[in-house]
């Protein structure tokens, strides 16, 4: 039942903020400032913090690189950064900051072939791949992209080109507080066993994530129950500490 937490922090002109099902227009802003909610998951035990940049997903270009910056620096926690990573240089820069792993989405289902030229270089534990989802069809920028790409067959392709760890967000789930897409991460640990499979979308309470260790997930992003108190901190160090 060990299953890595991980803590979401959506960043909006440097400020903490949630959608409701990838929506910008359906926006909630927080007044926590992103390094002091880090600092909070930090003193409750947390290790790694999930960090996007929502105007750099609907740019197509890193835009809160002060905020990715501050928190590198000013914590100790393993972050994952995504958001409108779309050249080599950025992901160089990230790297750069200490930043443990560069999330890719978009590009990894646009440019394929691009970012096999970044897994060459850079080697592929440098890279978490986003595999954000509608209906089983894989969406990319920022969620207002619909494809054709089947979910599973996607993430496969990617586990074999070495990539070992991959986040799915069940976009009808994301900020509704409804419950996480379980069956679909069941039905992804029995097709790919030994893939790092990192669940987001729809955590609603501890039930949810003690239901999404049980189906094998190894990492669950927990975002809007944290803010609005449906988990509070001293819920997840506990479940830290009763699994170390």
């Amino acid at each position: 039942m060990n299953m890595q937490i991980i803590p979401a922090i959506d960043i909006i002109d440097g400020k903490c903020v949630r959608l409701k099902e990838g929506d910008y227009d359906q926006l909630t802003a927080y007044e926590t400032s992103p390094l002091e909610m880090a600092k909070q998951y930090e003193a409750h035990g947390i290790t790694r913090l999930h960090l996007v940049d929502l105007d750099g997903a609907k740019k197509g270009e890193v835009c809160n690189w002060k905020v990715a910056e501050q928190l590198a620096a000013e914590t100790s926690l393993e972050i994952d950064f995504g958001g409108g990573v779309k050249s080599i240089d950025s992901v160089k820069r990230i790297r750069d900051l200490g930043i443990r792993y560069i999330t890719i989405g978009s590009m990894a289902a646009k440019n394929p072939a691009i970012f096999q030229e970044w897994i060459d270089e850079l080697g592929a534990e440098t890279f978490l791949l986003g595999a954000d989802t509608k209906n089983k069809k894989v969406m990319v920028g920022g969620w207002l992209e619909s494809t054709s790409i089947d979910l599973i067959p996607y993430m496969q392709q990617y586990f074999s080109k070495g990539i070992t760890q991959i986040f799915c967000t069940d976009i009808s789930k994301d900020g509704n507080l409804a419950g996480p897409a379980t069956k679909l991460y069941q039905e992804i640990k029995q097709q790919i066993p030994s893939l790092f499979l990192i669940a987001s979308g729809g955590v609603s309470g501890m039930d949810d994530l003690l239901e999404l260790a049980a189906v094998g997930c190894d990492g669950a992003i927990v975002g809007k129950a944290i803010y609005e108190n449906r988990i509070s901190l001293k819920e997840l160090e506990n479940y830290i500490i009763g699994n170390n």
